[in-house]
């Protein structure tokens, strides 16, 4: 039997992601950087199929997926949509921290908005629908989402999140050490080498 990969990308480059702003719901395109560099996530995954594709429903998730070449065999899953930031919806860390010099978003969560634990319920679901998939999945979602989900797939807490970075287009692997699919691991994280040059 072969072993499913599970690869998740995050989606390309916005204005807010190039500015440090905490872009949870708010629906914001790509730059034209980010849909360029989406372009090369899609050739790095050129010649592998899928027995699913999920995105996230943002625009800037499902355009990441569209422009990679895999809009077309999408579905979209509600439960991938990135961290809803409440209050610090727009807001840079630094700003946050103003107010409140220890705040943490994987320990505390947002004022308005949802904590470590609502977001890995969510990403617990996905990883159900994965699962049962029986294959290979492309998951297309956003930063803090898809470092939750890599934390719940290997079994920490959703706060293990935060010992995850993930770049803008970034395409991570993760699998099981062994056939009988009870040993989750990451093979493979922040990969973006398709990026350069």
């Amino acid at each position: 039997m072969a072993i499913p990969v599970i690869y998740t990308a995050r989606h390309g480059e916005t204005e807010w992601s190039l500015s440090g702003q905490h872009t949870g719901v708010t629906d914001i395109p790509l730059t034209a950087h980010g849909e360029a560099d989406a372009r090369k996530l899609g050739a790095r995954l050129k010649g592998l199929s899928f027995v699913k594709v999920f995105t996230s429903p943002l625009q800037r998730a499902r355009r990441t997926c569209e422009l990679a070449g895999f809009g077309g065999q999408a579905e979209i899953v509600p439960d991938a949509i990135e961290w809803n930031y409440g209050q610090y919806e727009g807001v840079k860390t630094h700003d946050i921290h103003k107010d409140r010099p220890d705040w943490d978003l994987f320990r505390d969560g947002c004022p308005g908005g949802e904590d470590a634990a609502a977001v890995g319920a969510r990403a617990d679901r996905v990883i159900e629908r994965i699962r049962a998939a029986g294959g290979d999945v492309l998951l297309f979602s956003s930063s803090h989402f898809l470092r939750v989900f890599g934390a719940r797939w290997i079994g920490l807490p959703p706060s293990g999140g935060a010992n995850f970075v993930l770049s803008t287009t970034a395409l991570n692997e993760l699998s099981y050490e062994h056939s009988h699919l009870t040993e989750p691991v990451i093979r493979v994280w922040n990969d973006t080498s398709h990026l350069a040059g």
